[in-house]
């Protein structure tokens, strides 16, 4: 029962063939089963969740319905939970409890989420294998000597090895949609301020965005359903019509317009056996009826330095409030405040987040704001142009999610730069601000390790990337794959 999709979970709930504690306590199961191996979380609620299905199963005898009523979700570690540990798998923030819910815990509650646990990540969501996490790396169950992606890697894996049946994740350059790929699920980034950022500690503000990793599309469009919408207390939420996604379930696909970018396969240094996957993911969306158009992104290859210019910045700013004076960690033996600030930031901050910190200072720097932080925006419009005039062009992007699949553990931390391009082909989507979705579609020759294809759209059109992925996956089995785990 742990392997249900939210579709089949509530299916079984309301025809009381299952009640959310069984499926609850299935999940703890799993979780005890297998979490030695992959290590996807860094703390459990299992009282808490318990009683949390206790209480569903009460709401549902009583002839309740909800949208995930009775349904264990699990949640990426910066996203406040009132009453538990949200640490962002740093030192600095280790002993954290939050005192307040995040919106999008908020609403999981309202539609009677079960929250099994805070899963693992990369320091801050700075990272693409989630080996920066303070507690431990986690590992792909695909593969237990690849990463799983990062730096939304412990939610991915907590999905792909069914110790829960969804999850959240957070996605600024990617880190929804490369796990997704790496670990064989689905992904959704959605359009920058569909979902509300309250309670979600911040990376890059203007890039950060927490959306749905789950088992199919289907149960993407549900979850969408409950996180989205206006919060006032997020400045940044769009005051945009939410639309019932799951009606775009039931959409076809014939006489769509399905985008091909040129620059995707020619720059990144692509895999074989990924380009493969993807061009026949392609091409099963073409007998599907959907007419491929060539598009141009043609300033692709200044993406990487665009985001890591305004990440960086954007992080540096961010984090400054971590000083070890009102919360978190604070380092002992100081003699005055400069050296405990000083002191603090060097113990509780992980190498990767420190040359962030130190990258985002130097471009906001008196001398050389012009020449990058203010190019960096620049070029950063001009990459949210090339997207309008592509998708004028068609109702969808089709493009890989990643050059490669999942590397070994240990491969690219000694190069940063190389861990930084494994973003390229993601990017792109946060700096335009766009909805972005990664689905499997295929595997790699030898190793058998899982390929994503993603699709991108219009700005508040997630609807039609559910409508694209989910008739993909009504005829084809990738993502009904089990991980030998």
């Amino acid at each position: 029962m742990h392997r249900s999709t939210i579709t089949q979970a509530r299916e079984l709930l309301r025809q009381k063939k299952l009640s959310s504690v069984q499926l609850t306590e299935a999940v703890f199961a799993r979780i005890d089963q297998v979490e030695d191996k992959v290590q996807a979380f860094v703390h459990l609620t299992r009282e808490k969740a318990l009683q949390q299905a206790r209480n569903a199963d009460t709401r549902i005898a009583a002839g309740e319905d909800a949208p995930l009523l009775g349904i264990p979700i699990a949640l990426k570690d910066l996203i406040c939970t009132e009453g538990s540990r949200t640490t962002c798998s740093s030192k600095i923030l280790d002993q954290f409890v939050s005192p307040y819910n995040a919106t999008v815990v908020e609403r999981l509650h309202q539609a009677g989420a079960v929250i099994v646990g805070k899963t693992n990540m990369d320091e801050f969501a700075m990272g693409s294998s989630n080996e920066n996490s303070y507690h431990h790396p986690t590992m792909n169950p695909w593969a237990l000597d690849r990463v799983p992606g990062g730096s939304s890697g412990g939610s991915s894996v907590a999905v792909s090895a069914h110790e829960c049946v969804a999850a959240l994740g957070s996605d600024t350059g990617g880190s929804i949609r490369q796990p997704a790929s790496f670990c064989g699920v689905t992904g959704l980034k959605p359009t920058y301020g569909r979902v509300s950022r309250f309670g979600l500690v911040a990376f890059a503000s203007s890039l950060d965005q927490i959306g749905p990793l789950t088992k199919t599309v289907a149960d993407a469009a549900t979850l969408m359903n409950v996180i989205g919408g206006k919060d006032p207390r997020d400045s940044t939420s769009a005051d945009v019509p939410l639309p019932d996604f799951t009606q775009a379930l039931q959409k076809d696909v014939k006489g769509m317009k399905l985008g091909i970018p040129k620059e995707y396969f020619t720059t990144g240094g692509i895999n074989a056996d990924v380009e493969k996957a993807v061009q026949e993911g392609i091409r099963s969306l073409e007998s599907l009826g959907m007419q491929t158009v060539e598009v141009s992104l043609p300033h692709l290859d200044y993406a990487v330095a665009t985001y890591y210019i305004i990440a960086c910045a954007e992080a540096s700013t961010n984090l400054s409030r971590y000083d070890g004076v009102k919360y978190g960690y604070r380092a002992d033996k100081s003699d005055t405040l400069v050296h405990m600030y000083e002191n603090t930031r060097e113990e509780g901050f992980g190498e990767e987040v420190k040359r962030r910190i130190i990258l985002g200072t130097f471009v906001l720097s008196s001398g050389y704001y012009d020449a990058y932080y203010l190019k960096g925006q620049k070029v950063r419009t001009l990459i949210k142009q090339d997207f309008e005039n592509a998708l004028g062009q068609c109702d969808v992007i089709a493009a890989p999610v990643t050059p490669y699949p999942a590397f070994k553990l240990g491969e690219k931390l000694d190069d940063p730069l190389q861990m930084y391009l494994a973003d390229i082909y993601t990017i792109s989507a946060n700096l335009a601000g766009i909805p972005a979705m990664s689905i499997p579609c295929g595997f790699t020759g030898a190793e058998n390790l899982p390929v994503g294809l993603q699709l991108m759209g219009r700005h508040f059109d997630e609807a039609s990337l559910i409508t694209v992925g989910h008739k993909f996956q009504q005829t084809t089995d990738f993502h009904s794959q089990q991980a030998p785990l």
